[in-house]
């Protein structure tokens, strides 16, 4: 369904070392930054990009929205939280934990938000 996610970000060096770390917990490799200025992430068919805005004015984060990343463990997702609070991230929502979603869904959730202010989750489906 998607070609690509895009979050903004007002300190891409702040944020390549979040990204890194964090997203590196979950096995995806090292950022690029390209001739844009953007970090670009690519993993598994999948590509995330970090930017400035193009309209030059500040980033600001979605109020109401979350982007989530797949973790293959609860381990997983822990190290994934550990790693972004360890470089920028601030801790959201409750802690890292079991959640018992809609039709009977048993998930693993962790939440952050990245140095610019977006909400992130790492999410494990146990059952």
């Amino acid at each position: 369904m998607f070609s690509h996610i895009m979050l903004g970000a007002n300190d891409i060096a702040a944020s390549k070392a979040f990204y890194d770390a964090a997203l590196g917990a979950l096995g995806v490799p090292e950022g690029v930054i390209d001739e844009w200025g953007r970090i670009v992430y690519a993993h598994a068919g999948g590509r995330f990009l970090v930017t400035p805005p193009i309209d030059g004015q500040p980033a600001t984060h979605g109020n109401g929205s979350t982007m989530g990343f797949a973790a293959a463990s609860p381990e997983a997702a822990d190290a994934w939280h550990a790693a972004g609070l360890a470089h920028g991230g601030t801790a959201c929502e409750d802690p890292p934990g079991v959640r018992h979603g809609t039709a009977g869904r048993t998930l693993y959730l962790a939440y952050l938000r990245d140095p610019s202010g977006n909400k992130l989750c790492a999410t494990h489906r146990v059952a």
